[in-house]
């Protein structure tokens, strides 16, 4: 592992060990998000019902196929995604302390031996090449150290014919959206706009701001200062802010022809 792979890691895993002790993160994604928050993902993400059947409808999937999580954190949308497919589910995570959480609450949302978590990157999962009938990416990408290997590692991992959908934000006058997608073999399927997310992010942030001296005491100072620091950094920004569901599909092999 790299160091920049370690210091990753390492800010994850407190980012999850100080998540994991207290509602209130919770709560004020539930104030920011409305009806649209999925109070049984609990995601540390955008993740809201719109996105959910985006997921749904664009990954379709069977009852036993495979999905795989990648970046998935707690393990919240995985899961959910895993219950409601029926399918089997394999999520990966930089951060030791987030598998243990999403291993430890598998056992409340679907039946022993459908889920499986590991220590793994975007760049390098660890899984073998071409098992995969689906992959999701949730606000994880923006954090690979290399975000066109992580490409190319869900292009590996998929079989001939499967999908990854994944989440990503990009400035509003950003013509080429789609560059190192098609250049790690994937061909795009669908661009589906998300007109409501920097809105939320936007009540996100100033409720974080608002709830400051809460989130000291229940998270501690670093990480309400990482916080604080990310929500007063990105609320200028959010005017310029265009977010996307992509839906990528690894092309299938070309058909045998008869000799």
């Amino acid at each position: 592992m790299s160091s920049t792979e370690q210091h990753l890691q390492a800010g994850f895993d407190a980012f999850h060990r100080a998540r994991a002790h207290t509602h209130l993160v919770a709560a004020l994604y539930a104030e920011a998000m409305g009806d649209a928050y999925p109070t049984e993902v609990a995601a540390d993400s955008s993740c809201d019902w719109p996105l959910l059947a985006t997921l749904v409808g664009r990954l379709r999937l069977g009852p036993g196929q495979l999905l795989v999580d990648m970046g998935c954190g707690s393990g919240g949308i995985g899961l959910w995604l895993a219950r409601a497919l029926a399918v089997r589910l394999i999520g990966i995570d930089l951060s030791p302390v987030a598998i243990q959480l999403a291993t430890t609450r598998r056992c409340t949302v679907v039946p022993p031996g459908q889920a499986a978590f590991a220590v793994g990157t975007l760049e390098a999962s660890g899984l073998p090449g071409g098992q995969a009938d689906g992959v999701i990416c949730v606000d994880a990408l923006s954090c690979a150290a290399n975000r066109a290997a992580a490409l190319r590692e869900m292009h590996r991992i998929l079989k001939p014919g499967g999908r990854a959908v994944l989440t990503r934000a990009v400035r509003r006058a950003t013509v080429t959206l789609t560059e190192q997608e098609e250049a790690a073999g994937f061909t795009v399927e669908y661009v589906d706009e998300r007109p409501g997310e920097p809105a939320m992010w936007a009540r996100l942030y100033r409720l974080w701001i608002a709830h400051a001296d809460e989130l000291r005491r229940e998270l501690g100072d670093t990480q309400a200062q990482n916080m604080l620091g990310e929500a007063r950094r990105m609320l200028d920004r959010l005017d310029d802010r265009r977010a996307l569901t992509l839906t990528l599909r690894r092309p299938q092999l070309p058909t045998p022809t008869g000799l």
